[in-house]
């Protein structure tokens, strides 16, 4: 069992989520967002009731010299890492050529090179060690090119999961793993403002369901399973008007 456990993210949503169901599982936990006040009221909660050790830190994650200093101070105050969840993101985005380069600019800053980051910062710790697991928190927006507000956010996770799989294939057969994980809908603050979304869970459904499928260290996978494996195969198969409407 991974035993420590760095999530970027980790202040709110499925992070959050994540730490309390790796945190009663045994896990210690290295955790990072930039929202500190949450992160310590969350390293409260979970050390009163798991009597886990849990150490944080305020981190931007498109501030890239911080990503890498930040890792390293956690694997030195731990020893080792075993495990790094790249989950900080943003699902922000709009229709392009209106005007709002600005804003996807942002999304693919933060879901792609700070997620590049991350993963160097990760991934040179575990080769240090000769060992360890990155996770990526991809999307099933990923599956395909999609239209108006999802455009930049289904390529930038895109992106992230051709990065994650790139990593996989030059560690194949060495102790270092690399998982990629697709998410369906999960009501979080992220989408919060959206109406009902189709197969949506909740943070807690999706986190218990996330934390399950990380545990076994896949390529790839799809949560929950049901049914996001099926329909990522539909989205990447059906013909691209089909898949247009699906948004």
């Amino acid at each position: 069992m991974r035993k420590t456990i760095l999530i970027t993210g980790a202040s709110s949503g499925i992070g959050a989520g994540m730490a309390r169901e790796f945190a009663a599982q045994g896990c210690d936990l290295a955790l990072c967002a930039r929202r500190l006040e949450r992160l310590a009221s969350l390293r409260d909660e979970l050390t009163q009731a798991h009597g886990v050790k849990v150490s944080i830190r305020a981190l931007d994650v498109n501030d890239y010299d911080s990503v890498f200093d930040v890792f390293e101070e956690f694997a030195s105050e731990f020893g080792q890492i075993d495990r790094v969840i790249v989950n900080a993101g943003i699902g922000n985005g709009r229709r392009i050529g209106k005007g709002h380069f600005a804003i996807n600019r942002a999304t693919a800053e933060t879901n792609f090179v700070a997620a590049l980051a991350q993963c160097e910062a990760a991934v040179g710790i575990f080769r240090r060690q000769k060992a360890g697991h990155l996770v990526t928190i991809s999307s099933m927006s990923a599956r395909r090119g999609l239209p108006k507000h999802l455009t930049t956010y289904a390529a930038s996770k895109a992106g992230l999961a051709h990065l994650s799989e790139g990593i996989r294939a030059e560690l194949l057969d060495t102790p270092i793993k690399v998982t990629t994980v697709f998410p369906g809908y999960i009501r979080t603050e992220l989408n919060e403002g959206a109406g009902k979304l189709p197969f949506e869970v909740s943070a807690e459904v999706g986190a218990r369901a996330l934390v399950k499928a990380i545990n076994r260290e896949p390529g790839n996978c799809s949560v929950p399973a049901w049914p996001w494996a099926a329909m990522g195969f539909l989205m990447q198969h059906l013909p691209l008007r089909l898949v247009s409407k699906l948004s």
